[in-house]
Order: C-alpha cells, then structure tokens, then sequence
C-alpha cells in the first residue's frame, strides 16, 4: 500500500526482452519492463509518520478548499519487487487524530455528524489486488472501512525511489491520490448553500505522500 500515486498513470510501455535481469510482469492486456531496482524492494516496510502524510482536501462552501492529515496510524506493508501483484498493505487510521489546523472543525470531524470517532475510532484500509502498469506506476485497490461500512477503493500508485539514508535506515517513497464520495460510507451530513451547493462537497480527494522504511 505505500504505493501511493498524483499523477495520471501513463500508458504502459512496450517492454524490452525479458531476461533474468529484466523480468516482464503482465498488467491488463500489456505487458511492464519492471525496474531492476524494484526487485531489491522485496519485504516488508512500515510509513515513517514524521516524515510521510495521509492527508485529504475537500471543497468547502464551492470557493475554496479545506486540507487536513491523520497524524496517528499504523501500517503494514509487503514489497513484491519480482510479482508486484503480491504486494499487499493493511492501514489502520484513528480518526480523532484528523487534523485541518482548526480545533472546532476538527471536533466537528470527528462527532457524530462525520466519523463518530467515540463508536467508530478507527478507520481501516486492507489491499486486495496490486498491478504494475508502467515501470513505475501500479495501481492497487482495496477495502476502505469507515463506520463500519466498506467499499472497494482504487489508488493510482508512483514509486518515487529508494536510498539508505544518513542513519542507516533503507526508504522507499510512494505517493498517489485516488477520489471518493464520501455518502459511500454513511458521512452524509452537509448544508445547503442560498445560491445553491453545498457546503462541504461529497467528493474528497485522499492524498498519500509516503516514506517507508524497511522492516527489520
């Protein structure tokens, strides 16, 4: 799941020879040269939080956009660099650490109009497919649980790279954004606006800007 993309995935390119260097891995009806470098990924990883964010914006009042981040997660990731359709994640997200930089709105989020954090603190996302499209780009859906409703998610993955940094820990950084409509799983509550709209849009973006290190 730390495969996490922003842009449009581009169209998958036709792949060189397969080889023991360069094997091809099968994506729909193409087929992707995956990168040598993707292969030493293999394993397990978790999202470095102080330096990663799981974040979202959302329209508010038609005119501008509101952003916020949960800033307490756990996560599980595993790393297929040979068969990246075996990758899988597991997320789990406590709501009532959304943060948008505005205490009342926060409280807001997570009362019973939105999250209802106090029946429902945790919010949960479990992969189930994972597909390479280009030498650096997947897609991979899942199982998004909020309120105990759950609905199939698709992310647009972007693998960024990986380095050993200063202090010896190997990252890889992922990022992505995929699209809901938050009425999928019961957050429902808006106002109307006079000129007519909404207050708070039905659509919310979810953004992941993604640092994992691997697991010992």
């Amino acid at each position: 799941m730390g495969i996490f993309s922003r842009r449009q995935t581009a169209t998958a390119e036709q792949p060189a020879a397969a080889g023991p260097d360069r094997p091809a891995v099968r994506s729909g009806t193409a087929a992707a040269t995956l990168d040598p470098a993707l292969r030493a990924l293999t394993g397990h990883w978790t999202i470095d939080r102080p330096h990663s964010r799981i974040g979202f914006s959302v329209r508010h009042a038609m005119v501008t956009t509101v952003r916020g981040a949960f800033t307490d997660y756990d996560s599980r990731l595993y790393f297929d660099g040979d068969d990246p359709s075996r990758s899988r994640a597991d997320l789990v997200i406590r709501v009532a650490s959304v943060d948008t930089g505005v205490e009342q709105r926060d409280a807001h989020l997570v009362g019973k109009d939105f999250f209802d954090a106090r029946r429902h603190p945790e919010m949960t996302f479990r992969s189930t497919a994972a597909l390479q499209e280009s030498a650096e780009s997947f897609r991979m859906t899942g199982d998004l649980t909020i309120r105990d409703t759950t609905r199939a998610v698709e992310l647009q993955l972007d693998y960024l790279g990986s380095v050993v940094d200063p202090f010896g820990y190997e990252r890889a950084g992922f990022d992505g954004t995929t699209t809901i409509d938050r009425r999928d799983w019961g957050l429902v509550y808006n106002q109307r606006l006079e000129a007519g709209g909404s207050m708070v849009s039905e659509k919310v973006r979810l953004q992941f800007d993604i640092s994992a290190i691997r697991s010992t």
